[in-house]
């Protein structure tokens, strides 16, 4: 029998909507299993803070256990291949930060396209990266710290080479001329360390991590990388305030998946999110670790 052009579009249209059922009942089926959600950085950093945050409450609302696996080095390169080496089913997530878009740069010879090999599904928020020193050092300003960087050579701290802490360090000490020395550590706490002890002179570190130890007075708070201040540290003045805008660095965090997986587990996953983020007992500890809300769709999320 010959088909009519119409025929024939009918019949397209009721296949595709027929495709279209399995994938939609396969997401409403997910999960079927415990979800693993790799953090790049080092329990205690700033990114596993938050990202703990959410997954617990995500666990909560999709009724299945959610193992955090902490895999530092590379820069989150390391946790980013594991990631991508798992079934691309919505079982094995990856909680990163702004520190993934630096890893062409950082490291050309990675297992995986930064830009395609991940699908964003909802940003959790943006933490202010803080520019900090040991109390020890008598330094309470950033004009300070530029001023004592010309008398001695410093040195400064990071979670690894590409990630976010390097990044703001880097952007810093570029637009102040200040001359120190990187050194990279497997996550942020670690550098937290030596700059309490005042080993290293300062880092540029996540709020979250590092609120505790400036309101015990342990650490001085020169200025937030942000645009704006912070409402977890209102005091402490940004870098453009302090005359460095090129010094501005956005700090975001958030959930991917590998880019292979089914559109709808990552449409769902985004509604679980969103859905997370509001629950008014994650508003309040996210507020607390400095994060602030960033809405994107996955779409605008999208690496």
């Amino acid at each position: 029998m010959k088909l009519t052009r119409r025929h024939t579009l009918k019949l397209a249209g009721a296949a595709l909507a027929a495709s279209a059922l399995p994938r939609s009942a396969f997401a409403q089926a997910w999960p079927t299993r415990n979800i693993r959600a790799m953090i790049p950085f080092a329990a205690g950093s700033s990114l596993d803070i938050v990202g703990r945050i959410v997954m617990d409450q995500l666990s909560r609302q999709l009724g299945q256990t959610i193992v955090i696996e902490n895999r530092g080095g590379a820069g989150g390169s390391i946790a980013a291949a594991a990631a991508l080496q798992a079934e691309p089913n919505g079982h094995t997530l990856l909680v990163h930060s702004s520190g993934l878009a630096a890893t062409p740069v950082i490291h050309p010879n990675a297992p995986f396209d930064a830009a395609t090999a991940f699908s964003g599904v909802a940003v959790f928020g943006s933490v202010p990266n803080v520019i900090v020193v040991s109390a020890k050092k008598g330094i309470r300003t950033l004009a300070e710290l530029i001023e004592a960087s010309k008398k001695s050579p410093m040195t400064f701290a990071s979670a690894g080479n590409g990630s976010a802490s390097h990044w703001g360090a880097e952007r810093l000490r570029i637009a102040t001329g200040i001359e120190a020395t990187h050194v990279p550590f497997r996550g942020g706490p670690e550098g937290l360390t030596e700059v309490l002890a005042g080993r290293i002179d300062f880092i540029s570190v996540g709020g979250a991590s590092s609120l505790q130890h400036i309101r015990s007075g342990a650490l001085v708070p020169l200025v937030v990388s942000t645009k704006v201040r912070s409402v977890a540290l209102p005091e402490v003045p940004t870098v453009a305030e302090a005359g460095y805008p090129g010094a501005v660095y956005t700090f975001w965090n958030g959930l991917l998946a590998s880019a292979k997986t089914p559109r709808p587990i990552v449409e769902r996953l985004h509604a679980e999110v969103t859905k997370a983020l509001a629950v008014p007992q994650v508003k309040e500890r996210l507020a607390a670790t400095g994060n602030e809300p960033m809405e994107m769709t996955p779409a605008e999320f999208d690496p």
